[in-house]
C-alpha cells in the first residue's frame, strides 16, 4: 500500500468516524493527521508482516539481482 493510499484511507476512516465533528474541523487539519499517524501506522502493519507493494517490487527486484549474481558466479 503507498502512502499516499495510506494517508487517504485514515483520512476516509476519520472522517467516516468523526462526521460530526468533520464540519467543524477544516480538511487541512484532516490532512495532517493522516500525514503524522500514517508511518505509525505502517510500522504497525510490518510489526505483522505486510510490507507496502512498492516496497515488495524493490525486494523482489533486489532477488532477482542476487539471484542473476549467484548463477553467474557458479558459471564461472
Amino acid at each position: 500500500m503507498t502512502e499516499k493510499n495510506l494517508s487517504e484511507a485514515i483520512k476516509n476512516i476519520l472522517e467516516k468516524e468523526l462526521k460530526n465533528f468533520s464540519k467543524l474541523i477544516p480538511n487541512d487539519v484532516l490532512k495532517n493527521i493522516g500525514k503524522n499517524v500514517s508511518p505509525q501506522i505502517e510500522n504497525m502493519i510490518e510489526k505483522n508482516g505486510f510490507v507496502r507493494k512498492s516496497k515488495y517490487q524493490n525486494l523482489e527486484k533486489i532477488i532477482d539481482d542476487l539471484e542473476k549474481r549467484l548463477s553467474e558466479l557458479e558459471k564461472n
